[in-house]
């Protein structure tokens, strides 16, 4: 193939089309887990705006939960080899409908709850300390030979949702993070709870130990754009007129047309 030729990135299939082999730095994943568990009666804490309306109620209901943050930590299992517990800790906000009394209108809530989990995993065996030029806050960092851990997780299904009478304090099991105490107004520390509410959720993760390798992969050619975008038209209308028609959001769609997996 001429040097001056170049190849469309997605039709690079087939061996007569290889230009050259190069030389790339690359998270490899060595070892990955799926997990798909059910967590049982997670106490939610509330800020001391939100728990007096707890105390008042009479009954709950789940709305809505969301992962706002995990921290992970990777520590070598001692006399195994290789092999690194990843102890990650899940901060969910929870959104509640919370009912004073029969047939009045519900009032919403929003408090975090707290889930602790471990595995193990294996992540190969490393003793080469990685510094990059990138880092650029100006301190010292000293990088370790553990592998990184990654984790992916989508926001839990609302199983089931329950007020119990619990006198005490509303206190998280640990010290949140900035950027999840920065979603509630109020302070969470030391607030007095008449009642408890305690939500069981459908968790889905996925997680990875990485190193970075360098591997050699098979090169055909830079990826250039073949084509040229768009600007958009300063007249709306003009782009209105672009948009295709929703005729399916007028028009639910019947049984027959619905996909059903067996």
């Amino acid at each position: 193939m001429p040097n001056n030729q170049r190849v469309n990135p997605m039709s690079a299939v087939g061996a007569n089309m290889f230009k050259e082999a190069v030389c790339i730095n690359a998270d490899r994943i060595y070892d990955s887990s799926s997990v798909k568990e059910c967590v049982r009666d997670l106490r939610v804490c509330f800020t001391d705006q939100d728990q007096p309306l707890v105390d008042q109620a009479v009954s709950v209901k789940c709305r809505e939960v969301e992962v706002a943050n995990v921290c992970m930590d990777v520590e070598e299992v001692p006399f195994n080899k290789g092999f690194y517990s990843v102890d990650m800790t899940f901060f969910f906000v929870v959104k509640l409908s919370v009912t004073e009394a029969p047939l009045c209108d519900p009032k919403t809530v929003r408090g975090v709850a707290v889930h602790q989990k471990k595995v193990i995993l294996y992540g190969s065996e490393g003793s080469v300390k990685t510094f990059s030029s990138l880092d650029r806050r100006g301190a010292c960092k000293c990088d370790t030979n553990a592998p990184q851990a990654q984790l992916q997780v989508v926001d839990p299904i609302c199983l089931s949702a329950s007020i119990v009478d619990c006198q005490g304090r509303n206190d998280p099991l640990c010290d949140l993070p900035a950027c999840v105490r920065s979603r509630f107004q109020g302070e969470f520390a030391g607030v007095p709870s008449a009642k408890s509410v305690f939500v069981t959720l459908g968790l889905f993760t996925i997680v990875q130990l990485e190193r970075m390798v360098q591997i050699m992969i098979p090169a055909y050619d830079f990826c250039v754009p073949d084509k040229e975008s768009q600007t958009a038209a300063d007249d709306p209308c003009t782009l209105f007129q672009k948009i295709k028609f929703p005729t399916d959001e007028f028009f639910p769609p019947k049984l027959t047309d619905l996909t059903i997996d067996k």
